[in-house]
């Protein structure tokens, strides 16, 4: 599943190429979706101009005039992918959704698995949408730092791993940049969560902003589908330090026994339990 830096990628991608642009036509090939497109769709999206393109944690946000939100998740395998008259694309098989703006832009909803989705809320009524309201912080936020994230960590008896990947603490992160982001801050992934206080939560807070600005900045990862809304690749995967590099050695240690991989809650950890305590 795309994660924030690779949904941020995409949000910027798509706001430089239809910021302002007006939406012609709607055209949804199939409604079953993860969960089904809200009827009436069509209705109010079709005439209004897009004003803000944005992201909250994986969910890319269409912000129109007139107050509306079109609000898209990509799910394992989406994509959304721009064409014109100069990059012409033949209709594919699994596009479900065809928007075509002003100038002959057009952007499309591959998605062969369906886990994506698309809905509508009101401006005013987006913070409390059942989709956002449990979410936690943005961890690119100015607000976001190590007190903060002292706070959402306290008591809590999950091992970090868990409770970074709970979209309630920190908005955002999955298994990649998780995985990452311990490893910067120096921290075990089995450490329990409510004991990352003081200067490790300001040092995993910090790890975590800078893991996540240099992968937007490359671009993000590419793995399996992901690909920018240009239909470029991004490239952070040659600059993992721990995650998929079982049995490799720690690029920041001399341990003989190199990055290790264990599970944790059905999913691949990667670690060096030298430099991780």
């Amino acid at each position: 599943m795309p994660e924030l830096p690779e949904v941020e990628t995409i949000t910027r991608g798509l706001m430089a190429r239809l910021l302002g642009k007006r939406l012609l036509s709607f055209k949804l090939n199939r409604r079953d979706l993860r969960k089904p497109v809200p009827p009436g769709l069509k209705a109010k999206l079709e005439g209004r101009r897009v004003i803000a393109i944005t992201r909250r944690a994986k969910y890319i946000l269409f912000h129109l005039e007139g107050g509306g939100v079109l609000i898209a998740h990509l799910g394992m395998s989406g994509r959304l992918v721009l064409a014109d008259a100069e990059n012409a694309l033949p209709p594919a098989r699994h596009d479900h959704a065809v928007l075509e703006f002003e100038d002959g832009v057009e952007l499309r909803l591959n998605d062969a698995r369906r886990f994506g989705l698309l809905d509508y809320a009101a401006e005013s009524d987006l913070a409390a949408h059942k989709l956002f309201r449990h979410l936690g912080p943005e961890p690119l936020e100015p607000q976001f730092d190590g007190a903060k994230l002292a706070a959402l960590l306290k008591g809590k008896k999950t091992s970090i791993k868990a409770a970074l990947l709970d979209q309630r603490v920190v908005a955002g992160l999955g298994n990649i940049y998780v995985s990452e982001s311990l490893y910067g801050a120096g921290l075990s992934p089995k450490r329990l969560a409510g004991r990352v206080q003081g200067a490790r939560a300001d040092e995993l807070a910090n790890a975590i902003r800078d893991v996540l600005e240099r992968a937007i900045a490359a671009g993000g990862s590419s793995l399996r589908d992901y690909v920018q809304a240009s239909g470029e690749l991004g490239y952070f995967q040659h600059h993992w330090a721990v995650y998929g590099k079982e049995g490799e050695p720690c690029p920041r240690c001399d341990c003989r026994s190199g990055i290790r991989r264990i599970v944790q809650g059905g999913r691949s950890t990667f670690y060096c339990a030298k430099r991780q305590r």
